[in-house]
């Protein structure tokens, strides 16, 4: 166990419960300054993380293609269970939001041969293109919900439904995970959830957030939203 990351993580207060609190317990600069105590292989693996699963963030510039790639080479180079499910979770959810989205922009027909979503879902999804929930209902329940919250464009409803089971899964795979660095990982993506939650407009979010490119953790704000 990392002496430092015992200090980091008995440093940081408890976040509370997701919805329940007006604002983090910890604000952004006591959160930059104690996140020094990251080593720098570490910040480079959180902004890794980051920039796969926060997607309200991605550059404008990088192509579906070019993220796939990007995925591929983070499950070829992170060999944490940990990590991995939380990726793996993440891009799940994405990629089953981005079939729902373009289905209702009108795509009737699934967009095979288009490097759209990432992960073993795919090709299952794409067969099932026309079932409200993709047919997921056995691993993915909350998928038909999505689907109605999205059609009824009751996005505060979506979001809330979206964070509940981020919220869950980390809930899961944090089990045993208290003084290294998956703890961080886990404590930051809900720092931000919680932030996102609190009442703090969203811009005001994001700019805070890119003041800590020091710290690892820029893409992190609003990272499921």
């Amino acid at each position: 166990m990392n002496a430092r990351y015992i200090t980091l993580m008995s440093s940081l207060p408890y976040l509370g419960k997701l919805f329940e609190v007006k604002q983090p317990p910890i604000l952004q600069m006591k959160l930059e300054s104690r996140l020094k105590l990251l080593k720098e292989k570490d910040k480079a693996l959180l902004d890794k993380i980051a920039s796969l699963i926060a997607w309200p963030q991605q550059p404008l510039d990088r192509t579906d293609a070019q993220f796939v790639i990007e995925a591929k080479r983070f499950f070829e180079e992170v060999h944490s269970p940990t990590l991995r499910e939380i990726v793996t979770h993440a891009l799940n959810v994405r990629t089953i939001m981005v079939a729902l989205r373009r289905r209702r922009r009108g795509e009737n027909e699934a967009p095979i041969g288009q490097p759209w979503g990432f992960g073993r879902w795919v090709g299952y999804i794409e067969r099932h293109w026309r079932e409200p929930d993709f047919h997921l209902q056995g691993m993915f329940p909350w998928a038909l919900e999505a689907n109605r919250l999205l059609n009824d464009n009751d996005s505060v409803a979506l979001e809330r439904l979206l964070f509940e089971i981020h919220w869950k899964v980390l809930d899961r795979v944090g089990a045993g995970h208290y003084f290294d660095f998956e703890a961080v990982v886990i404590y930051l993506i809900r720092w931000s959830m919680v932030d996102h939650c609190s009442g703090y407009s969203g811009g005001a979010a994001v700019e805070r957030f890119r003041k800590l490119v020091g710290s690892g953790i820029t893409k992190f704000t609003d990272i499921f939203a």
